[in-house]
């Protein structure tokens, strides 16, 4: 570990000051806001401890200049292997967080974890992802922690910028078979220019890590939405796919459209509006939202996930939004038992729309109560697919809830 003579002033109250998980479940949490890379990492491993620790994850602001962050980590957890990413937002055991740092240790007695770079999402084809799954599998196969059948779940961070979500998931939830998986897309503090994911030491972009989790405690990988459909629809009539870019709504220029249903001007639309009035496709009975990030000086639109022509948007209203999530969080603890640790993966214009209903400090009770770290992402994975405003994550339950859930896919 780094050596530090005081504790940092910076230093935010862990374990057992806000009611996160004791060391008995295996999982341990602790959070920093000193803008300092070395005070920071040193924070975190002295919450963390180092003695049984197998694996650390976590999620930072990309205010941090990340190369020595980076040397800082690997210096602070040396020999323990640390992945993350960072964020639009961070959920710290406090609550919510900006600027700074949360990172989850895993202990060896219940958690066997390995990792994986995939460095080249564009060429990344079925044959490598079944290698890299089958690399993964086997890593976690030698720590004999628990049987690999429902045991197991993968995490994967993606560069938020990189438009390759949907194939790079796809192939990879082929490979992954019944292992059931989630994950996020790397933010940059709402500034949409750099996302970047961190494995063996370096911060990467144009990047995915993939972590393999195998634990002897229950565990269920859970994604929510509180949006409803409402009866207007718009069609996708000129797009381009590559840039994730819609043109036309409804034969009309795609901004003016979409203006004309939420009852805005054009030059007023800004991120609230995208949270308030979100747009998805309805594949069966379910909708999956695709959320607009930005209006462009032509008119069009630039969504998070993948658009083309001819696709039929469904315009959403929002319910509830802590309603829905403390329902959620109810079911899971109806069959898990209480959490030793939720990790959420949550879309930040979920954020922004609990900002704008003045909602925060309701919504971090919420988290805390339900032991809930992660970050705030530039969208969300699922089971294979890339999708938008969820809350998207896994619980793990206690050791003494091992019969309460399964890690099986639906």
């Amino acid at each position: 570990m780094l050596d530090a003579s005081t504790t940092p002033p910076w230093l935010e109250p862990v374990a057992e000051s806000v009611g996160v998980p004791s060391p008995h479940a295996g999982l341990h949490t602790a959070c920093s806001h000193d803008p300092d890379p070395l005070r920071a990492a040193t924070d975190l491993a002295e919450a963390l401890g180092e003695a049984s620790l197998g694996a650390v994850l976590f999620f930072c602001s990309a205010e941090y200049p990340l190369a020595a962050l980076g040397e800082a980590l690997t210096a602070a957890f040396e020999g323990v292997p640390v992945s993350g990413c960072t964020t639009a937002g961070e959920i710290t055991p406090n609550g919510y967080g900006r600027g700074g740092i949360v990172a989850i240790g895993f202990e060896r007695v219940h958690f066997a974890v390995s990792t994986a770079l995939i460095d080249d999402l564009a060429h990344f084809d079925l044959i490598r992802a079944q290698r890299l799954t089958d690399t993964l599998l086997n890593e976690c196969r030698h720590q004999a922690v628990a049987p690999i059948a429902g045991h197991s779940f993968a995490l994967t961070l993606l560069d938020g910028l990189s438009s390759s979500e949907e194939q790079v998931l796809a192939t990879l939830d082929a490979a992954l078979g019944s292992i059931p998986s989630f994950g996020g897309s790397a933010g940059d503090d709402n500034r949409l220019a750099h996302t970047h994911v961190f494995h063996q030491g370096r911060f990467h972009d144009q990047a995915a890590v993939v972590v393999m989790v195998n634990t002897s405690l229950p565990f269920e990988v859970f994604s929510t939405h509180h949006l409803r459909p409402r009866r207007e629809k718009l069609v996708v009539t000129a797009a381009d796919r590559q840039r994730r870019t819609v043109l036309e709504l409804n034969a009309a220029p795609a901004a003016e459209e979409y203006a004309r249903l939420v009852g805005r001007p054009v030059d007023a639309l800004d991120e609230t509006d995208f949270a308030r009035h979100p747009l998805a496709v309805r594949i069966g009975e379910a909708h999956y939202v695709r959320s607009i990030q930005r209006v462009n000086p032509d008119g069009s639109l630039t969504f998070y996930c993948a658009v083309e022509n001819g696709i039929v948007l469904t315009a959403m209203t929002p319910a509830p939004i802590l309603d829905d999530l403390e329902t959620v969080f109810a079911g899971l603890e109806t069959r898990l038992g209480p959490p030793a640790l939720v990790i959420g993966c949550d879309c930040f214009l979920r954020r922004l729309e609990i900002e704008a209903l003045e909602r925060v400090a309701a919504a971090e009770d919420v988290l805390r109560r339900h032991r809930t770290v992660g970050f705030n992402t530039y969208g969300e994975q699922h089971h294979g697919m890339h999708i938008n405003q969820t809350f998207t994550g896994v619980a793990i339950g206690r050791p003494e809830c091992r019969d309460g859930g399964t890690g099986e896919r639906a």
